[in-house]
């Protein structure tokens, strides 16, 4: 049997800050009984390198990396006979924790190891997938603005999305979108939509947290505060779990979204990357398409 693909992204959190990452992987796969081939892979080519290893036929890709990594690897994979194997070296690990995956290197690989497998959904809009969520409005101004700190300046992560959401906050605007919810249409005026892969938690003690994968809907929210000074006391009574009902309005049973907008363009996040997107957008979730290995 031919040894099992890994593919470490070198930009990944872990990757990253650990020069031994590499012989430390390979001694957990080998510890396991898992005869593999570990390759340190550049983000330009991670997702070709994903998408060659499917055309071989293989039947499990072992990827490390955060949410970003995962979600390159889950479009090259999806609707495929090849099985994911996630080890989560990531800054961000939402998707992993979410199927409940070991944070724990070791524990990780013996998860792989055992076999399991579960068919979860996955996100898409205008034919991108994502695995975790987009958004639409204030959330991809920040990250925007937090990127362009850390490339121009060297702040951390962390220091750059804090000064991000201060500065976007203080250019406050909203958007009036239409949305065509499965079949029905409706006008609003946001300063953000949340598009979400199956259902989200918003409660304080497991806010952005999701209990299911493959519920087959989309999880879509609105925020109705139209004013800085109402987003500001939204989010200050979400921190206290003191939401009220129309401080983000949840609309179920979503599988199908259009988002339309008067701008030709839109900025719009999926799983922490930003892209401008020509307007319409439409979401749909992709029930059960990919194969992962998991709980």
């Amino acid at each position: 049997m031919a040894p099992v693909p890994v593919l470490l992204k070198k930009g990944a959190g872990a990757v990253r800050a650990d020069p031994r990452i590499k012989g430390k992987v390979e001694a957990a796969l080998e510890q396991a009984g898992i005869e593999a081939d570990v390759e340190l892979v550049g983000g330009s080519k991670f997702e070709n390198r994903c998408r060659a290893v499917v055309e071989r036929g293989d039947r499990l890709m072992i990827v490390g990396g955060g949410d970003g990594t995962v979600s390159q690897a889950a479009s090259a994979l999806i609707g495929t006979k090849t099985r994911l194997g996630i080890l989560p070296l990531g800054t961000l690990n939402h998707f992993a924790r979410d199927l409940r995956i070991p944070e724990d290197l070791d524990e990780a690989v013996r998860l792989i190891a055992s076999g399991t497998e579960r068919r979860v959904d996955v996100a898409e809009m205008n034919d991108r997938n994502f695995i975790n969520n987009s958004a639409i409005g204030l959330y991809p101004l920040m990250l925007i603005d937090r990127d362009l700190q850390r490339d121009r300046l060297g702040r951390s992560k962390q220091l750059a999305m804090v000064l991000a959401s201060l500065r976007t906050l203080a250019r406050f605007r909203h958007e009036r979108l239409m949305l065509t919810v499965n079949d029905q249409k409706e006008q609003i005026d946001t300063p953000l939509l949340f598009v979400g892969n199956n259902d989200y938690r918003i409660d304080i003690g497991c806010a952005g947290r999701r209990e299911r994968l493959d519920r087959g809907e989309l999880c879509v929210m609105v925020m109705r505060k139209n004013t800085r000074a109402g987003l500001i006391a939204a989010s200050v009574r979400a921190l206290f779990n003191r939401s009220r009902a129309d401080d983000m309005v949840r609309i179920d049973g979503v599988e199908r979204l259009r988002v339309d907008s008067r701008r030709s363009q839109l900025a719009v996040s999926f799983d922490g990357e930003v892209v401008s997107a020509a307007s319409p957008l439409d979401y749909k979730i992709r029930k059960r398409a990919l194969r992962v290995t998991a709980p």
